[in-house]
């Protein structure tokens, strides 16, 4: 009812072609920022159609094209990570660096570093944080000292240090450009503000101990809220009731927390935006892990890693897969979560998120017991090395009870930590080779070399290991009796 009361509002008969598309594009992009994805996709209709398809742009004036271009790019990325579509990043980063070449062409710089930010965006959403980065920094180049399109670029690069948990460097880009923040007139932006800000108080209040932060959050919660609310933006409305519910979990206040976390559930599925949902239920996860409710955390850190997985969000993924491991451990499921910890540390290793790989490191140190001395003396030494720029006391706590677990010599191979702590792909014939080696080896040793002996301890006929150690063993041969060659009758 909602779509079609506004196609019949749109009534664009008097405007040209290339105007029909400016107005669309703009109208788009108002309703994004209410959360309203449907809505502004079906606005785009006449000139796009469906996600990984690229929009009609026919005898568009080219400063236009470059517009629908950057419209429908940045709506592609949005849509895309809402409904797990791993492949709309890359999709939208086509649409995006096109758009930006036809700018260029036109000489319109201001766009071209707006465009750019979204572009970050899109590497942001997939785990690049480095080239993410310089995306948005080569923006801020081009951008204006104050006003929206400044503010959400700084935005963005606060965002990427929060996601590489160098937390104090985001906070001081928020602070220091305090005055472009207050420039803000879109709503949604200035929402995404306070909820950025109110998310790096939060988390500097867990590692520095600082009791007031945790006020100072609430308090910038409400401030986001207020500004989501007026913009009616619902989606983003839920995002702070999840991680409002995940400073009341860090506060211990456990059945305050489930409640926002449910409120928040509630209106992300309402408006089917999956990864939204994934990131409330690794968050419930976390809150039943500190209620001894290891099965229903392990279920609902498993759903929200399914999604990250499918919508190729690598940060996300790396926090969940910790989670889950977590439940896993407390569960007995050692090899799953042993697997799961390795996993998170490739992820996080692979995105540049050195923080995170090394909180997964630490974790794995803490919930799997059976750890040989070298992997264990691996991932402590990583975990280490990775979170020297945190200033948590509580890690440094956790460091020190994990050095304690170390034995007191151990000869770590030449190989490097990627080796030992990443988990490695296993050739099921490779490894039935392997077994059937070892096997051999142990038999033959037992039996001083003898063949005969050996085959009748593995259960199998003389003739058949001999030919099992010359086809598929040979370096076992000098393990065995010399051949007797026996004489032809009559010589």
């Amino acid at each position: 009812m909602r779509t079609a009361s506004l196609k019949s509002r749109l009534n664009l008969s008097h405007l040209s072609a290339s105007g029909q598309a400016q107005y669309r594009c703009q109208k788009a992009l108002e309703l994004k920022d209410r959360g309203e994805y449907d809505e502004a996709q079906e606005v785009m209709r006449p000139l796009w159609n469906r996600l990984g398809e690229r929009p009609k742009v026919s005898g568009l004036h080219p400063s236009v094209v470059a517009e629908v271009l950057f419209c429908v790019g940045l709506l592609t990325g949005w849509i895309g990570s809402r409904n797990e579509i791993k492949e709309s990043d890359a999709w939208a980063k086509d649409l995006l660096t096109e758009s930006i070449r036809l700018y260029e062409l036109v000489g319109d710089l201001r766009n071209v570093a707006e465009v750019r930010t979204e572009l970050a965006v899109c590497y942001w959403r997939s785990g690049s944080l480095d080239e993410s980065r310089i995306m948005f920094s080569e923006a801020l180049e081009n951008l204006p000292a104050l006003g929206n399109a400044r503010a959400r670029a700084l935005l963005g690069i606060a965002v990427v240090e929060w996601s590489a948990s160098r937390y104090k460097k985001s906070l001081k880009i928020l602070r220091d450009n305090a005055p472009v923040f207050k420039s803000i007139t879109n709503l949604a932006l200035r929402g995404f503000y306070h909820n950025q800000l109110a998310l790096v108080l939060r988390n500097l209040a867990v590692e520095s101990n600082k009791t007031d932060y945790f006020q100072r959050a609430i308090k910038e919660y409400e401030a986001a809220d207020h500004e989501f609310k007026a913009a009616h933006n619902t989606v983003s409305r839920a995002h702070v009731k999840n991680n409002l519910g995940f400073l009341l979990y860090k506060l211990s206040r456990f059945h305050e927390a489930l409640e926002y976390l449910d409120q928040a559930r509630h209106l992300t599925a309402s408006v089917r935006d999956k990864v939204r949902t994934a990131q409330i239920d690794e968050t419930r996860a976390q809150v039943f892990i500190a209620q001894r409710r290891y099965a229903e955390a392990e279920s609902a850190a498993r759903g929200a890693v399914r999604s990250f997985e499918k919508a190729g969000r690598q940060c996300l993924l790396a926090e969940a897969l910790v989670t889950h491991g977590v439940a896993l451990a407390r569960l007995g499921k050692i090899e799953r979560a042993r697997f799961t910890f390795q996993k998170a540390i490739e992820v996080a290793h692979q995105a540049g998120a050195l923080n995170a790989a090394g909180l997964a490191a630490l974790t794995l140190t803490e919930e799997i017991d059976d750890l040989s001395p070298v992997v264990l003396s691996v991932a402590y030494q990583q975990a280490k090395e990775w979170l020297t720029d945190c200033q948590s006391e509580d890690i440094s706590l956790r460091l020190a009870e994990a050095q304690k677990k170390l034995p007191s010599e151990v000869e770590i191979a030449s190989q490097g930590a990627a080796e030992i702590l990443f988990n490695k792909p296993s050739r099921l014939p490779d490894e039935v080779l392997k077994f059937e080696r070892r096997l051999i080896s142990q038999a033959l040793a037992k039996v001083d070399g003898q063949v005969t002996h050996a085959a009748k301890l593995l259960g199998i006929g003389r003739q058949r290991l001999a030919y099992i150690l010359e086809t598929r063993h040979q370096d076992l041969l000098k393990d065995r009796t010399p051949i007797r060659r026996r004489g032809r009758k009559g010589q």
